[in-house]
């Protein structure tokens, strides 16, 4: 016997199975579908392609004033014998537009004013196309921009410069110029001090265990320091002597002054060379290097590198300039009644030297050599006092009046700011500094 109801049960319990895992297919895709939709940046994320990925910005980078990411920019330096045509010409601009910019620059800086070894750029807005300007730096303070399209233009900019003020400060170990070296002191810092020190301190008598404290100005450009600025004051002390140099500048006064406001220039320098030592004094009975027989050497002789300046170590007038016999070429100079100097051997001339010109304390007046009899590269200096030759280094000059009664409380409140700069420097102590125990404490250095 056939039971019916039994085959329609087992169809309905397939149809039942088959209807429960068709739900659990729609459930499972539900869930599946609503999770793509509830959490659409994290599969984002995962499976962005990289045509629609963000792009990066590029931070400009700016020369002369061109974004250098969208202008091509060449550099170079002027060549000797170079100038702005011939450097333009190469670069394809017509000799019309070259002429045009260089007429219309003549107010502005004249293209007449590049000199051999400066920096110079070419700016075009094409990699292989002609330049559209033409850039010179004269120095690092500033830069010129010729524009070299259809409309000539010449524009001169200053950079931003950053002044700031410093200590330094040094022991003598060997030399003034070796511990000054050593700080990272450039020649212009070294020349500062010997002009505000130069008539107290004989600085080619130095010895171990002097020092020196300074502060200085610096000036920088773009975060690089380019050039020293004022030395505004200055210590020293020699052989248990202490020395000070405070500058000063009114619309009255102006320059380096001790510590009782008197100039600290003297009327006559220690020596006609900045860095150089004294190879050979004064002496009755030299045995002279050359001849080989004793003579009178009635000069101080003071080595120094070939084609260092020589200057006038006072106010003057010269009365020779010439080159004769073993003296070689020189200059002779007189300053008033008593006294006159004399710079041998020298390897050319300063600027405008000869009989008749006036000099003032300092300026160059040539340059050291070894012409006439002379081993190496030296300037003798020879000093007359009432027509007689004596040692220079053995003269007591006398000192400059110091400055009126009525202008020394406002020096004083300069030089109490000076000096508590120079005890305190960046981080000494001055109550326990031997040097300066009879000083009030300190303010700490000023930066700015």
């Amino acid at each position: 016997m056939t039971v019916r109801i039994s085959h329609r049960q087992n169809q309905g319990d397939r149809f039942a199975s088959s209807h429960t895992r068709y739900g659990i297919f729609l459930f499972c895709s539900f869930l599946l579908f609503s999770s793509f939709f509830l959490f659409p940046a994290r599969f984002g994320k995962l499976s962005a392609p990289p045509a629609i990925q963000e792009e990066q910005c590029v931070e400009p980078v700016y020369l002369y004033g061109f974004d250098s990411n969208i202008f091509h920019i060449e550099e170079g330096k002027i060549l000797r014998n170079d100038y702005l045509g011939k450097i333009l010409s190469n670069c394809g601009i017509p000799g019309d537009l070259i002429h045009q910019i260089s007429e219309h620059a003549k107010d502005i800086f004249s293209v007449n004013k590049l000199q051999a070894g400066k920096k110079f750029a070419l700016v075009s807005g094409q990699p292989c196309g002609k330049p559209d300007y033409f850039v010179y730096e004269p120095n690092p303070w500033s830069f010129v921009i010729y524009g070299l399209g259809e409309k000539p233009e010449a524009k001169v900019v200053q950079r931003p410069i950053v002044t700031s003020t410093h200590f330094k400060e040094g022991h003598i170990e060997s030399s003034l110029w070796n511990a000054m070296a050593d700080q990272g002191s450039t020649l212009q810092l070294i020349s500062l001090m010997e002009e505000a020190l130069g008539s107290q301190v004989d600085f080619y008598h130095v010895q171990q265990g002097d020092s020196f404290r300074l502060i200085y100005e610096t000036r920088a450009v773009e975060g690089e320091i380019v050039d020293i600025g004022k030395l505004t004051g200055a210590y020293f002390k020699n052989e248990n002597k202490e020395y000070y140099a405070i500058y000063y500048e009114t619309s009255k006064h102006k320059g380096f002054f001790d510590l009782k406001g008197a100039p600290t220039k003297k009327s006559f320098l220690k020596s006609p060379v900045e860095i150089g030592y004294i190879s050979s004094r004064f002496n009755p009975s030299r045995l002279h290097p050359i001849l080989k027989y004793r003579r009178p050497h009635l000069g101080t002789d003071y080595a120094a590198r070939h084609g260092s300046p020589i200057r006038a170590v006072a106010n003057g007038t010269v009365t020779e300039a010439q080159r004769k016999g073993g003296n070689g070429l020189y200059v002779k100079i007189r300053h008033d009644k008593t006294y006159e100097t004399q710079y041998l051997h020298m390897s050319k001339l300063g600027s405008g030297i000869r009989p008749g010109t006036r000099v003032n304390q300092g300026q160059t007046i040539g340059y050291v050599g070894q012409s006439g009899l002379a081993t190496g590269p030296h300037v003798c200096f020879r000093f007359w006092k009432n027509g007689r030759q004596v040692n220079h280094l053995r003269e007591n000059f006398p000192d400059p009046d110091p400055m009126p009664k009525e202008d020394l409380p406002a020096f004083f409140q300069w030089r109490d700011k000076i000096m508590d700069q120079l005890r305190s420097g960046n981080s000494l102590d001055a109550q326990n500094h031997p040097d300066f125990t009879d000083y009030p404490r300190p303010i700490p250095l000023i930066k700015s």
